[in-house]
């Protein structure tokens, strides 16, 4: 009957002992699972900033020095084009001719009329001459004599005009040579070989190589804000240059309703006549609030923005270095790239989730994976 009670006794004792050891366990892995629930959130802390700068973009396009349609002075048939679209050209240099056969022709016309005249002018001097002397003698009159010097003093100005007329006639010729009036290269030709061009007709189109500049449209609020010979960023392409500004126009558009300015670009800028650019003109606004990234917000409701921000957990149940979700309605006053200028219902150094949001709600318990305490 011992035996019996003794073995009866030894089992109750392990059960209690196996039931203990389970209760144990059941609360290790209990209190590893709260832990293990709670999810790990990025944060940063809220820095607050008086002011932000406003960068803004105003279009333009490029233009050259001097660009300038080119053509003869008179009208005629063209009868020589020496460069074309593309090519490069120096002061000088020939352009383009035109047939000069009739004038040609004029000048042997005139040639020979001054012949004529210095012919009749010497004639009329040796018998202007005789007369003095037979005068002395009193063989001639008065009246003979003032007919013989009136008749020279008309081949005087009639040889006068004819040296003229041929000096007009040279011009002519030389100005049907079309040549260029300083370096440049030809964007254009407007005109063909043989065509008959009419008086001041643009053969060519020349853009000048220096003095690249930029032609901009502004605000008038910004016109007056700037000052001549202030620089300013300039972006062409894929390139940006310190451009100076050269002139504030004195009126507004009409149809963009800017004011222009004209900016000077470095003489070696690799800019072409005609390209977009950009004037970068940054503003310092003086507004108190919050560098975020974008990342950092969320949607809100009634066309709001939020940003996540923890607290300490509170409350009976709370377990100790876990913060609970909160949301704060925002403004966002600016962007720049991945990042926005906020206001709100937030406090300098209170920390904010910066990335993740997709996977937290108000009021979820979260872990802070910075070392600073959250305030």
């Amino acid at each position: 009957m011992s035996n019996r009670t003794d073995i009866f006794h030894n089992k109750f004792l392990a059960s209690v002992l196996l039931i203990s050891f389970l209760s144990a366990c059941q609360g290790e892995v209990t209190s590893h699972s709260d832990k293990a629930k709670f999810q790990t959130v990025t944060t940063e802390a809220l820095i607050s900033s008086n002011s932000y700068e406003h960068a803004q973009e105003f279009t333009g396009t490029i233009r050259a020095g001097n660009t300038t349609g080119i053509g003869f002075e008179l009208a005629g048939k063209l009868k020589k084009l020496a460069v074309d679209s593309g090519d490069r050209v120096v002061t000088g240099q020939l352009l383009a001719q035109l047939d000069i056969r009739l004038l040609e022709a004029e000048r042997q016309e005139l040639d020979a009329s001054l012949s004529q005249n210095n012919a009749d002018l010497n004639l009329a001097k040796s018998t202007l001459d005789r007369s003095l002397e037979l005068q002395k003698q009193g063989y001639t009159s008065e009246q003979q004599l003032d007919e013989l010097k009136g008749q020279l003093n008309s081949l005087l100005a009639a040889k006068n005009r004819l040296i003229a007329s041929k000096h007009a006639n040279e011009l002519r010729i030389e100005k049907s040579s079309l040549l260029a009036p300083f370096n440049g290269v030809i964007s254009k030709r407007n005109s063909n070989l043989g065509e008959v061009v009419a008086l001041g007709t643009p053969i060519f189109t020349l853009v000048q190589n220096k003095n690249p500049q930029a032609f901009v449209g502004v605000p008038v609020k910004i016109a007056q804000q700037l000052k001549t010979k202030q620089d300013v960023l300039l972006n062409v392409g894929d390139n940006n240059y310190t451009a100076q500004i050269a002139g504030i126009g004195a009126e507004v558009n009409p149809v963009t309703r800017t004011v222009p300015l004209r900016l000077s670009l470095p003489i070696d800028a690799q800019v072409i006549n005609g390209e977009i650019a950009y004037l970068i003109y940054d503003t310092q606004i003086q507004q108190t609030g919050y560098w975020v990234p974008i990342s950092a917000l969320t949607d809100g409701i009634r066309g709001l923005w939020n940003i996540y921000v923890i607290k300490p957990s509170e409350g009976s149940d709370a377990v100790e270095d876990t913060f609970s979700i909160e949301r704060r309605d925002i403004e966002i006053l600016y962007t720049k790239d991945d990042m926005a200028y906020i206001q709100g219902a937030l406090q300098v150094n209170e920390h904010y989730v910066s990335q993740g949001l997709h996977k937290l709600v108000v009021g979820q318990r979260v872990k802070n994976n910075t070392n600073v305490a959250a305030r």
